[in-house]
């Protein structure tokens, strides 16, 4: 959020949608940096309309989230289904999470369901350890870096 000068009563006045474009830049800035500086990168995979991963990395199939919020019964069976899938293809599905206040039952889930589960830091140094990129202090930087001339 900060990044973006977005702030937190801005934030307040409608937290689903910014809640989906923060989650979107995540994705797009996760995979785009993947994409770049691994050599075994795949796209998302598909199963009909589904994306159940927005990218491969070798043999992690990796989906991102700024933050998971929803305990409904729907998106966590999809959860649990897309990590049964992942671990018949012999694939280890990760959850990287931006932010570390997720709903704890989700949570529980997603891991119940064969999920890899890193939120915050250990998200920044998974995504380090892959790409060797500190996106962290990128992203630190680039909130205080006057010269890109963002308005806030």
């Amino acid at each position: 959020m900060d990044v973006f000068g977005i702030t937190p009563s801005l934030k307040r006045e409608n937290r689903q949608y910014w809640g989906r474009e923060l989650g979107m830049c995540w994705q797009m800035l996760v995979c785009k940096l993947f994409e770049l500086r691994c050599e075994n990168f795949q796209p998302a995979m598909r199963i009909g309309s589904d994306e159940p991963c927005d990218c491969l990395v070798g043999k992690d199939a990796i989906d991102t989230k700024y933050r998971i919020g929803s305990g409904d019964s729907g998106t966590l069976k999809k959860f649990k289904q897309y990590g049964e899938f992942f671990k018949q293809q012999k694939l280890n599905p990760v959850l990287l999470i931006v932010r570390e206040d997720n709903l704890p039952a989700a949570i529980t889930a997603c891991k119940n369901g064969g999920w890899t589960v890193l939120e915050g830091d250990k998200t920044f140094e998974y995504i380090s350890e892959k790409t060797d990129f500190d996106l962290y202090s990128w992203l630190k930087n680039l909130k205080t870096d006057e010269s890109l001339n963002i308005e806030r």
